[in-house]
């Protein structure tokens, strides 16, 4: 048995419209993912993340190239595929005209789990998600943050050994995305292996064991956090809170020409790379024009990284 749970290697998927030129989403990937670990597929909207995900997950075949979940080939045995894992994509909404809990015990059904076994889990289930009040409400009716929180709870309704999550969080509110981030990491030490795409960078980076950057379906970095920070050497977060923001401070930012900035009431974080002197010659700077509050320096975040690599 091999110890990937995924393998992917050399992946091409092109999509096709007459009298266009076809267009490559994903264009020779490869990479294998460790079972028992949390993977992210990061990149800009447009990168890929999502088709490799449908590949994976067997809603698109490949162009070129092979991918396997758990030694089962995506292209050649799906139903196999499709018997080991549990999906959320993005645009995959729940069953509509079924309500909350009939949506939860349907999808146990289509796994294999029945009676007195599922109606237990989804009560466990609703309770989680904090659906218990909309159980019996058709999911047409509910708004789409609710929708989402649906569909995400449906894939907890089984134990299968893969699961693959799309945009997971969005629409949930932070009490429940930290409660679902947990029941993540509880998954993957169990032995459960999950694949997550986000565009919230800081998810990854508290839930990840590896993570691969992608830019125009191909990868531009891989590795966990320290690794990909090692990339990033030179880059620095710059975070100062003043009493009040000096006159000119944003023109002031604009020619620092940061990687990142971003401005809230007296708070200013700025994303620089430069050497250490210069960032400290800037820190000098900044701290001249104000009474200063708070300062911290600190290395690359993720999203400093992701920002550096997709640009």
């Amino acid at each position: 048995m091999s110890e990937f749970a995924i393998e992917v290697h050399d992946l091409v998927k092109e999509f096709r419209r007459r009298g266009q030129p076809p267009v490559r989403a994903v264009d020779g990937l490869s990479f294998s993912v460790a079972r028992g670990s949390i993977f992210g597929l990061l990149g800009p909207n447009g990168a890929g993340k999502t088709t490799t995900l449908r590949t994976l997950t067997t809603l698109t075949m490949p162009t070129s190239g092979r991918a396997s979940v758990l030694g089962w080939d995506v292209e050649s045995q799906p139903l196999e595929v499709r018997r080991r894992i549990a999906v959320v994509i993005q645009e995959h909404a729940a069953e509509l005209l079924l309500n909350v809990r009939e949506n939860l015990i349907t999808f146990a059904r289509f796994h294999g789990l029945r009676g007195a076994v599922a109606r237990q889990k989804c009560e466990e289930v609703l309770d989680q998600f904090g659906l218990r009040p909309e159980a019996g409400q058709k999911v047409q009716d509910l708004s789409g943050g609710f929708r989402r929180r649906v569909q995400v709870a449906k894939v907890f309704m089984v134990d299968t050994p893969v699961m693959f999550l799309d945009e997971f969080s969005t629409g949930m509110d932070p009490i429940l995305k930290r409660s679902i981030m947990g029941r993540l990491r509880e998954d993957a030490k169990r032995g459960r292996t999950i694949v997550l795409t986000t565009q919230v960078l800081t998810e990854a980076e508290e839930l990840c064991d590896d993570i691969l950057i992608m830019n125009k379906g191909r990868q531009v970095a891989r590795g966990d956090l320290h690794t990909l920070k090692l990339l990033s050497a030179g880059v620095y977060e710059i975070v100062m809170t003043f009493d009040t923001l000096p006159f000119g401070l944003h023109e002031t930012l604009a020619s620092l020409r940061p990687l990142r900035q971003r401005v809230s009431e007296n708070t200013v974080e700025i994303a620089l790379k430069e050497d250490e002197a210069m960032v400290l010659a800037v820190v000098t700077d900044l701290a001249s024009r104000g009474r200063v509050l708070r300062i911290e320096i600190s290395g690359a975040t993720l999203e400093d990284i992701f920002i550096e690599l997709t640009q």
